[in-house]
């Protein structure tokens, strides 16, 4: 198991900035990528980025060049540096982990959200 905390979220101005972390706990040791994803208020998921651990990143095409994911050392501790917020940024920002069982399988942990509203 994969327990998973955020924290970061809150109340900003379009143009403003907010950082989230992520802290994982448990049996981490495979756990093989973190990913934000986010649900929108017309409850749509998307992903924003997600990183794997040798610290490849990939972002979703809305917040390219205004996000920026990272982690420190082990995929244990995840951030995510979101600048020049819009309001189309608001929604619930979810961690996500992937733990990779023997058999080959992915497992996915979620974190409980935190939300993030911009206002214009």
């Amino acid at each position: 198991q994969v327990q998973l905390v955020e924290s970061g979220g809150g109340l900003v101005q379009a143009g403003g900035s907010l950082r989230l972390s992520c802290v994982a706990s448990g049996d981490t040791a495979y756990v093989v990528t973190m990913a934000w994803y986010r649900q929108t208020p017309a409850n749509q998921r998307e992903l924003v980025a997600v990183i794997n651990s040798s610290g490849a990143t990939m972002y979703g095409n809305s917040v390219k060049g205004r996000f920026t994911i990272s982690k420190a050392g082990a995929l244990t501790t995840m951030y995510l540096q979101m600048n020049n917020l819009k309001p189309e940024d608001t929604g619930v920002y979810t961690c996500n982990a992937d733990r990779k069982l023997g058999t080959g399988a992915l497992v996915a942990y979620w974190g409980q959200g935190t939300q993030v509203t911009v206002s214009s």
